[in-house]
């Protein structure tokens, strides 16, 4: 075998630490701005528009727990508590409208639930308040 499947590992294996940063800036964005519209009402979504107790507890942590994702602070335990929320959001709120999630539209609950898994075994990367402060997330 060459290699060329040797230099190209190691080509991207130089872009996993800020790789890993920029996923975990991206997921805390993408829930943050769930966050957003459930509580702050922005953008203005109908579904979002009069959400029972239940949806805006879970929209009090996509916003705070997702601001403190993206600039990575408390990583590893904010993406603990955030990925417990996707897989809860999914029991409750998707998986009794049927089992798979292409017809209950629960697939980004899934997503988001294992890569907030990712991340809360995987540290946040050295581009986070986190690394600046010696932490391991």
């Amino acid at each position: 075998m060459s290699n060329r499947g040797n230099d190209m590992d190691q080509t991207f294996s130089k872009f996993q630490p800020i790789t890993l940063s920029l996923f975990r800036f991206i997921t805390g964005l993408l829930l943050f701005q769930y966050g957003v519209a459930k509580i702050l009402k922005f953008p203005a979504i109908p579904q979002f528009a009069n959400p029972p107790p239940l949806i805006m507890t879970a929209g009090g942590l996509e916003l705070v727990l997702g601001a403190l994702l993206m600039v990575g602070l408390f990583s590893r335990i904010t993406a603990f508590v955030l990925s417990g929320e996707m897989a809860f959001a999914y029991f409750i709120g998707h998986y009794p409208r049927g089992f798979l999630p292409l017809v209950n539209g629960g697939t980004a609950a899934i997503l988001f639930c294992f890569a907030c898994l990712y991340l809360a075994t995987s540290g946040p990367g050295p581009y986070s308040i986190d690394a600046a402060m010696g932490k391991k997330g």
